[in-house]
């Protein structure tokens, strides 16, 4: 059987539902058997707009410069990186900052992603009502395979 899927995108943020996620993405990428492995790119996105207040005289820094930031990158994507190294697939990991379905489907358009592997949203119905789901947009502005993973 022919495994098109080569490159493998997965969100994540830290959650249940993106370890969850992740997990899936790796042995999605380890269940290729062919010569060619597939290829898995953790993608983070962080947001760039701090909300208003009064502290928006001082400058405050992004939180990639913050003396927490390493710790945190480590914690958010140990469970990508233990899976990876567990079967043995490329992984690439990539912080952005921006708006996160915005953030995902350009870099799957960018980098030719075969699928893009996301969490279900753990947001409740009133937020998601009122701010969306990404999970949502990013099925909707997708330019491949879109597998939404439940936790």
């Amino acid at each position: 059987m022919l495994n098109l899927r080569k490159k493998i995108l997965v969100a994540i943020d830290g959650s249940p539902y993106s370890d969850k996620a992740a997990e899936e993405a790796v042995r999605m990428a380890a269940g290729n058997r062919s010569q060619f492995k597939s290829k898995v790119f953790a993608l983070l996105v962080v947001p760039n707009a701090q909300s208003s207040s009064y502290s928006d005289f001082v400058p405050v820094k992004p939180l990639t410069e913050t003396e927490q930031w390493d710790d945190l990158r480590k914690r958010i994507f140990y469970i990508v990186e233990k899976s990876a190294a567990e079967y043995d697939v490329p992984l690439e990991m990539i912080v952005e900052a921006g708006e996160p379905a915005e953030k995902l489907v350009e870099f799957a358009k960018q980098e030719g992603v075969d699928v893009i592997v996301i969490g279900s949203s753990g947001k409740g119905f009133l937020e998601r009502r009122l701010k969306g789901s990404v999970s949502r947009r990013v099925a909707e502005l997708a330019p491949c395979s879109v597998y939404l993973v439940r936790a």
